[in-house]
């Protein structure tokens, strides 16, 4: 194969899968707590023709050799954990996390998941529930007759029960940090799962030690910006074209050659 087709061939590879990253991005625009993703390239093996450094003559060296490139992947797609404009909901159950850390909830399987979506309901037995229906980590139990459910900036639950002057603590929602949130693997439903490359989860009371606060009746949006998304996707189509007219280039050489060597 024409060596330029091969490397054509890597960069419209490349380049759809970034388009694909910021197409992902762009249909989560509207969707709380998303972090936009961002696609990281490397260049592949090079051939080298001819050694750079390597000697000319006895007393000669090559200043910069021969290398060909062999073309681009791309190696991986790292989350973006910039913080995502707080939204206003009035809901006494919306928590935003403002700052550093992530809420924990307990998937079907009993594992924990971490999320930056603070969207939270009741169900039936009175628990601090996501719309999927996992729970919050630590649990959290809302009585049936408690009024003025008060979320503090230090994760304290606390709410009016049988219309008593004094309200009762309910629970304290903690906050967990990772050296490396970069590591965490997606898993959907706005969760994530801790890996080897994330660490461990580090638990904290929030406002401490590096943590957020919490922020109730707010929720965090998405921090995909869409004018910067528009932008990459104008690049990246610009440079597919370019690739795509390598290849059209490439295959009229071939085409010159074949008719006119015989």
């Amino acid at each position: 194969m024409n060596p330029a087709l091969w490397v054509a061939k890597t960069g419209l590879s490349a380049q759809d899968m970034k388009l694909s990253t910021i197409s992902n991005n762009l249909a989560n625009v509207n969707t709380t707590g998303f972090k936009r993703d961002r696609a990281q390239f490397q260049d592949l093996l090079y051939q080298i023709k001819r050694q750079p450094g390597g000697l000319n003559t006895q007393n000669t060296e090559l200043p910069s050799g021969l290398q060909l490139g062999t073309g681009v992947r791309v190696v991986g797609t790292t989350k973006q954990f910039s913080q995502g404009n707080l939204q206003i909901t009035d809901q006494p159950l919306d928590m935003a996390v403002n700052g550093r850390g992530f809420l924990q909830v307990e998937t079907p399987d009993g594992q924990i998941a971490y999320t930056r979506d603070g969207q939270f309901q009741l169900n039936s037995d009175g628990d601090v529930v996501t719309p999927n229906g996992f729970p919050l980590v630590p649990n959290i139990n809302v009585p049936q007759n408690a009024t003025n459910l008060t979320i503090g900036k230090d994760g304290t639950v606390t709410a009016v029960v049988d219309d008593q002057a004094a309200p009762i603590n309910l629970g304290q929602i903690t906050l967990v940090d990772f050296i490396n949130p970069q590591g965490l693997q997606a898993i959907g439903d706005n969760l994530f799962k801790a890996t080897n490359a994330s660490g461990d989860p580090v638990e904290g009371e929030a406002g401490l030690n590096g943590l957020g606060s919490i922020e109730q009746g707010q929720v965090e949006a998405s921090n995909v910006e869409v004018v910067q998304e528009l932008v990459d996707m104008i690049t990246t189509q610009r440079a597919y074209e370019m690739n795509s007219k390598v290849v059209s280039t490439a295959d009229q050489m071939l085409q010159f050659l074949t008719n006119n060597i015989g």
